[in-house]
């Protein structure tokens, strides 16, 4: 099925919005619908509480694509749980989310990363994005190792 498309000036922009607000339902259902690792809606919602930065975009009351981040104020900073509902991927919302996003941290930062879903990088690599030579993870579980880490030189890649 191809995406919604939509015309964008019918959409609402939500930035730091009221989260008591928002369908922490639906917005774990999106979690699911996009395949990423399932949220707990009082977990993610405690995450959402305590990101600087919060956005979510709707058209009509249908929530549709949302974003946060994370920062020390100074240092460090990530962009996170970039979801836009694939109905609607391909109208420039993941786009303006990052973008959006990033503007609101200002330039304030030594490092402004973010971790792409497996396939998305070009997608990133698009909007001035720089694929980040030192960066690690300490995976949490067989299918983060898989989806996020390159394979180790003594492990056999199958």
């Amino acid at each position: 099925m191809s995406p919604i498309k939509i015309d964008v000036n019918d959409l609402t922009y939500k930035i730091n919005p009221d989260l008591s607000t928002i369908d922490w339902t639906y917005v774990c259902e999106l979690f699911d619908k996009v395949d990423w690792r399932t949220r707990v809606e009082a977990d993610i919602e405690l995450a959402f509480r305590r990101s600087s930065w919060t956005l979510f975009i709707y058209k009509g009351d249908q929530l549709i694509a949302f974003g946060r981040t994370i920062d020390d104020g100074r240092y460090y900073a990530i962009l996170a749980d970039i979801i836009v509902d694939p109905d609607f991927q391909g109208n420039g919302l993941g786009k303006y989310l990052v973008n959006t996003l990033n503007e609101k941290l200002g330039d304030n930062y030594h490092f402004v990363n973010l971790t792409a879903a497996p396939g998305k990088g070009d997608f990133y690599k698009s909007l001035g994005w720089k694929k980040q030579s030192t960066c690690y993870i300490w995976p949490q579980g067989p299918k983060q190792k898989r989806l996020h880490t390159e394979p180790d030189a003594e492990e056999p890649t199958a």
